[in-house]
This record gives structure tokens, sequence and C-alpha cells, in this order.
């Protein structure tokens, strides 16, 4: 895919890893519309951009379905068909052990990380058939691939399922030309480390992934050519 004029949906834009990609994207060219719950993050992480193309940004919950496919619907409107889509946005809780996690945790968890990269996906695919194709790629986690206590159940839960929507995806969209990747990161140097049960100190963030590290990773999915296709990419820490 050239970047150049391509039109990208960023979900979680306005910190950590959906911010350094917005950024990125822009940076190279992209038409990029960001999103978040949160209206302030989002408006900083569009002044942010050093590109020609102004970054738009919409708040919404993606928890909401109603509220994705307006999202959708306005994005189009303002930039063109998403040809790309980065599903970014996730959330964790502090609580996550068996032990301790409520039901309303769990459901808040799977809610945002599976059902709501799902309706982004629902909402995105019509407009990517019509227009011959289009990439969406899945930020997942390691904690898809093996699960463990540390990221707790209900995101290790949410994170199999990205990678599982992401797998169905191309068994049935690739004859539309609609490709997916999921990303699997290791720790990554973002807010989401805040919600853990001890929360990293700076020397130990210092020495993990950061989210300029995990946006790269993206656009190097993202300016493939048609011809290759990563399904499923591991980024991890190197050792010390």
């Amino acid at each position: 895919m050239e970047l150049e004029g391509a039109v990208a949906l960023v979900t979680g834009g306005g910190s950590g890893i959906g911010r350094a990609t917005a950024i990125a994207l822009a940076d190279a060219g992209a038409r990029v519309v960001i999103t978040g719950r949160r209206e302030d993050p989002l408006r900083d992480t569009a002044a942010a951009a050093n590109s020609n193309q102004p970054v738009r940004y919409r708040v919404a919950d993606l928890a909401e379905a109603e509220q994705v496919s307006d999202l959708v619907v306005w994005a189009e409107e303002q930039v063109g068909p998403i040809n790309l889509l980065v599903n970014n946005a996730g959330v964790n809780v502090r609580d996550r052990a068996l032990q301790s996690m409520s039901v309303a945790e769990w459901e808040y968890v799977m809610q945002v990380n599976a059902n709501g990269a799902y309706y982004v996906v629902h909402a995105v695919l019509p407009s990517m058939r019509s227009h011959g194709g289009g990439l969406i790629i899945n930020i997942s986690s390691m904690a898809g691939v093996r699960a463990g206590s540390i990221s707790g159940a209900a995101y290790s839960a949410s994170k199999h399922a990205l990678n599982a929507l992401t797998e169905v995806i191309n068994e049935e969209e690739g004859k539309n030309g609609i490709y997916a990747t999921a990303i699997c990161p290791g720790a990554v140097d973002t807010p989401i480390l805040d919600n853990r049960p001890v929360v990293p100190s700076p020397e130990q963030r210092a020495r993990i992934l950061q989210p300029e590290d995990v946006a790269a990773a993206v656009l190097f999915v993202a300016t493939l050519p048609k011809r290759a296709h990563v399904p499923e990419l591991h980024i991890v820490p190197a050792p010390q």
C-alpha cells in the first residue's frame, strides 16, 4: 500500500501506540482520522502530527456499536473511503486476578478489546469491499499468543479473540482484497501499564518497547507490496 493518499482510521489515537501510529501514518502522507473516548488527548495527537494533511478526530466509545457506525460514516465523509484500519484501542483493569476480578470488570475488558474491535471491523468492511480492498491491522498482544496472570484472564481472552478475528478476516475477505494482520507486542511503555497491580518503575519502562516501535511495525506491514502479507507479527523487548 502506498501511504501517500491512503485513508486511515486509528482507534485509541489519543495516547500510546495509537498516538505514535497516527503521527507516523500522517507524516508518511496518509489522511488520518483518530478516535478515542477523551477529546483533549485526541486534540493533542492531531496537533503533534507534522504533515500537510490535518489529522481529524472524533470522540467515540467503541463499546457502543451505534457510535462506531456513526464514526465511520463521519470519517468517510471527512476524508474518503477508509482503506487502512488500525484497531488499537484497548483496556485492562487493575484487579485482574480471578479471585478478585468482578463480572463487570471482565465484561468491560471484553466489550472494549473484543467487541469494540469487531464493531469497527464490521463498520468498515462494506466500504472496503465496494472500493476494492483494504488492510486491517489489529494491535493485539503477546497475551493473545500465550495467556498469563500478568495480563490477566480477561485481557488474554480478549486478545486471543482479536487474533481469531484476524484469521477469519483473512479467510473470508481475502477474495475481496481485504487482508488483516495481528501485531502482537510484548510489554510496551503506555498508560495501560499504570493499571498493573504492580506498576513498573521508570527504569523498567525504559527497557521495554516504546510506542514508536509498534508504530514502525505498523508502517512496515502497511507499506509491503500487495503480493506480500503478514498474518501475525510478534515484537518483543530485546534481551537485556
